[in-house]
């Protein structure tokens, strides 16, 4: 069963194939300023080889942590796999605080799925997944943004219980609630 897990060394022969695709799919691209995006431009290179990968995990790790320094515009975020055994099906990244952009646009939570493993429910999975740790992390109720176009996002939301707040340019944004409601509905 497909669970979120910290990030390892273990995936990373299917780390790399999922990136593949994501770059095949453009991801990557001098325009693309997704996360998925910057760490494939900044840490790419490095990927393929052990020490790289391992260097790139220390700074994912370190980017948990308040008191590192950090390029501006990147607030504390935990980021998560989704993995299934050794392969890596996706990833979630948990912004532990919003800044001025995060709360407009970006959200708590960004999360991918490979392509070869969409359609699938993953990411309703992830999303669920991730709502006890943001709690665990002192958050009552996540910011989650999608496109207005992507329909596929916008019901993974939805599904994990997200109240639709407004739109803003070009985003849907939802607060999901990070605790289950109480039979009493409270």
């Amino acid at each position: 069963m497909p669970q979120l897990i910290a990030p390892t060394v273990r995936v990373r022969e299917s780390f790399l194939e999922a990136m593949g695709e994501l770059r095949a799919e453009g991801k990557g691209g001098p325009g693309d300023d997704t996360a998925v995006g910057r760490e494939i431009r900044r840490f790419g290179d490095e990927w393929a080889e052990p020490a790289g990968f391992v260097r790139y995990l220390d700074w994912l790790r370190s980017m948990t942590r308040a008191d590192v320094a950090r390029p501006l515009g990147l607030v504390p975020c935990t980021s998560l796999w989704y993995v299934e055994g050794d392969a890596f099906l996706g990833r979630l990244g948990l912004r532990h605080e919003l800044d001025e952009f995060l709360l407009e646009l970006g959200g708590h939570i960004g999360y991918y799925v490979r392509p070869t493993a969409r359609r699938r429910g993953h990411a309703t999975a992830m999303l669920r997944a991730a709502l006890p740790v943001a709690h665990g992390l002192g958050i009552r109720s996540v910011l989650v943004t999608c496109d207005t176009t992507n329909t596929a996002s916008r019901k993974v939301i939805e599904a994990c219980g997200g109240i639709f707040e407004d739109q803003r340019g070009g985003k849907l944004r939802y607060w999901v609630p990070t605790r289950a409601q109480q039979s009493d509905g409270t």
